[in-house]
C-alpha cells in the first residue's frame, strides 16, 4: 500500500531514462512453468512466437554487482532460484480494486526447484520485513543509496526489479537464477482461462474498500473477484499482511492444482488461453519460452504435495516484522539444496488446498537422482494444521 513506503519517500533520488513498466502479484510461475513442460510437445511454431512475443524480456545484470558465488550441486540438474516479485500498481484496466495509486512491491516470494526435480518451494517474505537495504544502480546505472532498517518493498519503489534482486542476493547469501515480474490484468486473465479457482473460505469476508463481500463456504472465484480476494486485508482475519500472503500461498496452490486437473490439461483451448494471460504480462531475463519450457518439463513428474509455501521466519516489530535467527539456516539450506527439516513444520502443500487432489502426478514420485529427494515432505506430519489452514483462508 502508498502509505507502506512512504517513510522512504523522502530519501528517494529522481531517476532518469525510461520509465520502468509496472508489475504486480506474481502469483502462479510454477504453474506456468509446468504447463508450458507438460505442452511442449503440442506447441506449434506459430504458438512459440506468439508465446514468445508476449515476454518482455529485460537483461539487469548490469545493474547487479558482488553477486553471491554459485554453489554447485553433484547431480544431474542444478538447483533453480527464481525470485518473482511485483508492485502494488493500479494501472491497468479493471485494477482500481481500493482506490490507492500504489507503486511499492506488493509480493515478493523465492521459488526454489530442487535438483532432483522433485520438489518446490515457494518461500514469502513479508513485504513489511525490516532489513539493511543495499546500494543498487538504476537503469541509468547510477547509486541509489542503501539505508539501515528500510521496508523490503522500498527497494522495488525505488530501483525496480534490480534493486529487489540485489537486496535479495545481499541478504540471504542466494544468487537468483531468474527473476520474474506479472502484472495484475495477467492474473485475472489466468484464473479466467481456466474458468475460475475454487477457494473455501472459513469466515464471511466484507470489505467495502476492496469491493468484495464473499459469504462462509467454498466456491469459485473468477476475474476481478479473484484479484480483491488475494487483496484483501481489512475485514478478513486480522487485518494483517501476513494474513495475506497465507491467503496468496493457498490461492496459488489452488490455481496450480486447476491448471493441472484433467479439467484443464485435456482443453487445449483453456491452455492455450491460461498461457496467453500468463506471458502476456510477465517481464523476466530468461531470454525465450523454450527455455522456461524446458524448466517445466523437467518437472513433469511432480507432485501437489511436494510443491509446498512457507513464510521466512518472523516476529512482529510493532507494525513491521524482522527475520530471526531460524531465516538464516533457512537459506543456507536452499542455497545448498539440502533438506529443511524442521523449517518446513505447517509449510502449506498445494495438496491441501481446494481441488489439490485433483493432479494425476504421484504425491510420493520416485527420485530422479541428486542429493535433495528428502527437501520433499515425506509425511503428512510437516502440513500445515486445521489452525493454521484456516488463517490461510481456507476451510477446514
Amino acid at each position: 500500500m502508498a502509505e507502506d513506503s512512504g517513510n522512504t519517500a523522502a530519501q528517494r533520488p529522481k531517476r532518469r531514462g525510461r520509465a520502468r513498466r509496472r508489475h504486480v502479484l506474481a502469483t502462479v510461475l510454477l504453474s506456468t512453468l509446468l504447463v508450458l513442460g507438460l505442452v511442449v510437445g503440442l506447441s506449434t511454431t506459430y504458438l512459440y512466437r506468439h508465446l514468445n512475443g508476449n515476454l518482455t524480456v529485460v537483461d539487469i545484470d548490469r545493474q547487479l554487482y558482488d553477486r553471491p558465488p554459485t554453489v554447485h550441486i553433484d547431480a544431474p540438474h542444478q538447483p533453480l532460484n527464481i525470485l518473482v516479485m511485483g508492485s502494488d500498481s493500479r494501472d491497468c484496466d479493471g485494477c482500481q480494486i481500493d482506490g490507492e495509486s500504489g507503486g511499492g512491491s506488493d509480493t515478493t516470494i523465492l521459488f526454489h526447484l530442487s535438483a532432483d526435480r522433485q520438489s518446490a518451494y515457494g518461500v514469502s517474505i513479508p513485504r513489511d520485513s525490516l532489513v539493511d537495504r543495499p546500494d543498487c544502480k538504476d537503469d541509468d546505472g547510477e547509486i541509489i543509496p542503501g539505508a539501515s532498517d528500510q521496508m523490503w518493498n522500498a527497494a522495488y519503489s525505488l530501483g525496480g526489479a534490480a534493486c529487489t534482486m540485489q537486496q535479495f542476493e545481499q541478504t540471504t547469501g542466494i544468487k537468483a537464477t531468474y527473476f520474474v515480474v506479472v502484472d495484475f490484468a495477467s492474473f485475472q486473465g489466468m484464473v479466467d482461462a481456466v474458468d475460475g479457482v475454487e477457494v473455501c473460505a472459513p469466515e464471511d469476508i466484507d470489505s467495502s474498500e476492496y469491493g468484495i463481500t464473499i459469504k462462509k463456504g467454498t466456491r469459485t472465484l473468477r476475474g476481478k473477484d479473484a484479484l480483491a480476494y488475494v487483496r484483501v486485508r481489512h475485514g478478513v482475519g486480522d487485518g494483517s499482511d501476513i494474513g495475506r500472503i497465507k491467503r496468496q500461498q493457498a490461492f496459488i496452490g489452488a490455481l496450480v492444482a486447476k491448471v493441472l486437473s484433467g479439467d484443464t490439461m485435456t482443453r487445449p483451448d483453456r491452455l492455450v488461453r491460461f498461457l496467453s494471460a500468463a506471458t502476456q504480462g510477465l517481464t523476466t531475463n530468461s531470454p525465450s519460452i523454450k527455455e522456461m519450457a524446458e524448466v517445466g518439463y523437467q518437472f513433469k513428474d511432480i507432485g501437489l504435495k511436494r510443491i509446498r509455501f512457507i513464510t521466512v521466519p518472523f516476529v512482529y516489530d510493532g507494525p513491521r516484522v524482522r527475520w530471526t535467527d531460524e531465516a538464516a539456516p533457512l537459506w543456507q539450506r536452499l542455497l545448498h539444496d539440502q533438506p529443511l527439516g524442521e523449517l518446513r513444520d505447517g509449510s502449506l502443500g498445494a495438496n491441501q488446498v481446494p481441488g489439490g487432489d485433483a493432479s494425476s502426478a504421484p504425491a510420493d514420485a520416485p527420485s530422479s537422482g541428486g542429493p535433495s529427494p528428502s527437501m520433499a515432505p515425506p509425511t503428512d506430519s510437516v502440513d500445515a494444521s486445521a489452525d493454521e489452514l484456516s488463517s490461510s483462508g481456507l476451510c477446514t
